[in-house]
């Protein structure tokens, strides 16, 4: 398949694209792996008793997250993910709410639900990775593909596993728009799409900064609520609006606003955790309950930016030491950690003390 932006590997890109889009739909695609599985699989959230029907065999099971499983209380755990038998244990209503941690407390008596030990397959993996490009909930239905299932969308657990990283050295710029913004008249977006044509990220360029020495930088994740919405339980909004004064300020920089709402899990799944934040749980506690990690951002797609903007080494405005390795670790010499960081109100105040206290972030 050929790329306007080159040599990269689109056909894989493509692929997973198309998959990530096949599940959003709640369509049902096949992964296939080196060992020669091939699984047909489906988002748990969207389980209903028709779209069952299609995963009848024995062999049909329920793929959750460590982290999920943890949270509802199931041991011994082998691998990531744990697959649960459908046979005889699980209807749609019990997946769905499986899946989904909103309505723990509406069913705080479930199971005993049994266990497949053994290891999971790269397919299995591939599968709920798959869930997590989607932004759908991190659970997926599986079973062996039969040869009735030859005209579902077919995609290599190498390619989804593969995908971040691959997605990330695919970037290029293609757009560049000068945009003057209430603290930063002097400022330029540049627009950035991976090979695939998927989601783009953006750079906020202010002045003419130097390419021979640090920048001033900061890589802001986007969130609609506190950049757009102006939500008092975060402090995203000011952080966003403090760096692009400090940047101004400072005679020029660069921002990054990167294309990983909620810390990774994106907008829908963001709000299911504030749902659980209402219920007692903290940020990172809500996370692990919908079975995602604490932090699931990834940095090589800022670093591949910075890299194309023509920097090298960059100031960091950041309270979270969680950037500064990832920017080392993807090549980005930062030289400096420049604190960062705003008073809390009532409302985002226990959110700051849990990012302190078990994210290790530096307020």
């Amino acid at each position: 398949m050929s790329s306007p932006f080159g040599s990269a590997p689109v056909s894989a890109l493509v692929v997973v694209d198309r998959a990530v889009s096949e599940l959003r739909r709640g369509l049902d695609v096949v992964v296939t792996d080196d060992a020669g599985q091939r699984l047909r699989i489906s988002a748990a959230e969207y389980a209903t008793p028709d779209r069952l029907a299609g995963f009848s065999g024995a062999d049909a099971r329920l793929l959750l997250t460590n982290r999920r499983a943890a949270t509802l209380k199931l041991r011994p755990l082998i691998g990531d993910p744990v697959a649960l038998p459908l046979a005889g244990q699980l209807d749609a209503a019990t997946i769905a709410s499986l899946a989904d941690p909103t309505v723990d407390l509406d069913h705080p008596l479930r199971g005993p639900f049994s266990i497949l030990r053994r290891a999971p397959l790269a397919a299995e993996f591939a599968a709920v990775k798959l869930m997590k490009l989607a932004r759908l909930l991190p659970a997926a239905l599986v079973v062996e593909a039969a040869s009735t299932d030859d005209g579902l969308l077919e995609v290599p657990a190498s390619a989804i596993t593969g995908y971040d990283d691959m997605a990330a050295r695919g970037l290029r710029i293609v757009s560049d728009a000068r945009v003057p913004l209430a603290d930063a008249e002097a400022a330029r977006i540049i627009g950035f799409r991976p090979a695939d044509g998927g989601i783009e990220h953006l750079a906020i360029l202010i002045g003419d900064p130097s390419r021979r020495e640090p920048v001033l930088g900061r890589l802001h994740s986007e969130c609609f609520t506190g950049d757009l919405l102006g939500s008092l339980r975060c402090d995203c909004g000011e952080q966003l609006r403090g760096a692009i004064r400090t940047i101004a300020e400072a005679g020029g920089g660069v921002l990054l606003y990167l294309a990983q709402e909620g810390r990774g899990i994106g907008l829908m799944n963001k709000l299911k955790a504030y749902r659980l934040q209402d219920q007692g749980f903290d940020t990172v506690e809500a996370n692990e309950r919908l079975g995602f990690d604490p932090d699931e951002r990834i940095f090589r797609p800022a670093a591949e930016m910075l890299r194309l903007l023509g920097f090298d080494a960059v100031r960091l405005l950041t309270n979270n030491p969680e950037k500064v390795a990832g920017l080392k670790a993807s090549g980005i010499n930062v030289v400096e950690r420049v604190p960062h960081a705003f008073p809390a109100n009532n409302h985002n105040e226990f959110y700051l003390a849990t990012k302190k206290a078990k994210s290790g972030h530096l307020l």
